[in-house]
């Protein structure tokens, strides 16, 4: 098995060897995606599963049960962000391959048909939007992102349709909530806590979706040299101590609460940018994640206020919007013991966390009894060339996919 993970990794990332300094770039919807789900295909025929695509670019393959009962679905996705690592998405989707060819191998016949899915586009690094070909599942997608854009130009419809299909039939990819009877997805980390509690694996209890703000302060732009200190109106210094309060005031509230919090100011645009201009605009990005609702709500409401303070103190406007406010994800409950128990008989040591990125299952959770299984990602680091997971780690993966697999179908 460990000679088939290492061999089957590099033909997803579509190279020869896993060290690439610049790392992977397979964009949602870009030849690059699809030569990677193509390489997805040739595996799954070699393991004789039927594989077919949705009209919005997810791919199945397909081990037919005894019976026409609902499926038993697992995977990930392919895409990843600009200059990436290998690992994330591409982990689940080849663990759960392994898992089907250890099935096969053990003689297992599924009552149920177990289904590997290839979701399309689950990074929002082309677009800004996630997670299109889950949600198109799902039937959750919001068509009004049609005409969202890429740095290109290119927008979502454009890059759809480049790829063969026809946005106006995208509603097609909805299955019917019969059809599916649980989704386990697997995925590495991204973070470093099950290192921290020298876990084997994590077992996710809820996601943590985000509250995003766009705080915009307007004071008046002037002569660096020539303006007195005591007369400016310097939007960037007005909205500096906000910085720092954001970070504070986060580690603070998470300190005293139940879950954890973070919250993250994490773009900034200020205008006009000039070295001899005092700024007289800036824009500052936030992101607020925990699974429990009513914290994110706080922390935000918190931001508010700060604001309220700032804008009196420094004599500039400022004004918030909320860009997205989306309720946390709580997975399948018993779902998620069955597998946290599947992996401990195995011997595997499990940590319950919570997820503070979001992946496919979020999408999959709001119809269908969902899981998510994390395994190691060494020092944490994701969205990198130097993301990497052990061998020995995606060997853990298959072993505890292949447990839970074996339970659900076969019941």
């Amino acid at each position: 098995m460990n000679e088939w993970l290492e061999k089957t990794l590099k033909e997803l990332n579509l190279v020869d060897t896993m060290d690439q300094p610049i790392g992977f770039t397979r964009l949602g919807y870009s030849v690059e995606e699809l030569e990677s789900i193509k390489a997805f295909k040739k595996v799954a025929n070699e393991l004789d599963l039927m594989v077919h695509s949705d009209q919005a670019g997810n791919t199945f393959a397909r081990w037919e049960g005894a019976t026409d009962f609902p499926v038993v679905m697992t995977g990930s996705h392919l895409d990843t962000v600009e200059s990436g690592g290998g690992y994330d998405g591409v982990a689940g989707v080849l663990c759960a391959l392994g898992a089907i060819k250890r099935l096969k191998e053990k003689g297992f016949q599924p009552k149920h048909p177990i289904e590997v899915v290839c979701f399309a586009s689950e990074e929002s690094a082309r677009f800004g939007v996630s997670t299109i070909g889950s949600k198109s599942v799902a039937g959750i997608l919001d068509k009004s992102v049609e005409n969202v854009q890429d740095r290109h130009g290119v927008t979502i419809k454009e890059a759809i349709e480049s790829t063969g299909l026809n946005w106006s039939n995208i509603e097609e990819a909805e299955r019917p909530k019969n059809e599916i009877k649980s989704f386990v997805e697997l995925h590495i980390e991204q973070g470093t806590q099950i290192e921290d509690h020298r876990a084997h694996f994590g077992i996710v209890r809820g996601v943590a979706c985000p509250i995003r703000l766009k705080v915009k302060a307007t004071g008046m732009a002037g002569h660096t040299g020539t303006t007195p200190m005591g007369k400016r109106k310097d939007a960037l210094v007005a909205l500096a101590p906000l910085i720092t309060y954001v970070s504070q005031e986060a580690e603070r509230l998470s300190a005293i609460s139940s879950k954890p919090l973070v919250a993250t100011v994490s773009t900034m645009e200020v205008k006009p940018n000039g070295m001899n201009v005092i700024p007289g605009y800036i824009e500052l990005g936030i992101d607020i994640r925990s699974v429990d609702d009513s914290l994110k709500r706080q922390m935000a409401d918190k931001i508010i206020q700060k604001c309220t303070i700032l804008e009196t103190k420094f004599n500039v406007t400022i004004n918030i919007e909320t860009l997205v406010d989306n309720p946390s994800i709580l997975l399948d409950e018993k779902l998620t013991a069955s597998v946290k128990a599947a992996g401990e008989q195995l011997g595997y040591i499990s940590y319950e966390m919570d997820s503070g990125a979001g992946h496919d299952v979020m999408n999959m959770a709001a119809k269908w009894p969902s899981a998510l299984i994390f395994i190691p990602c060494e020092e944490g680091i994701s969205h990198h060339p130097k993301e990497h997971s052990t061998i020995s780690d995606l060997q853990t993966g298959v072993d505890i996919l292949t447990a839970v697999l074996q339970q659900e179908a076969g019941e």
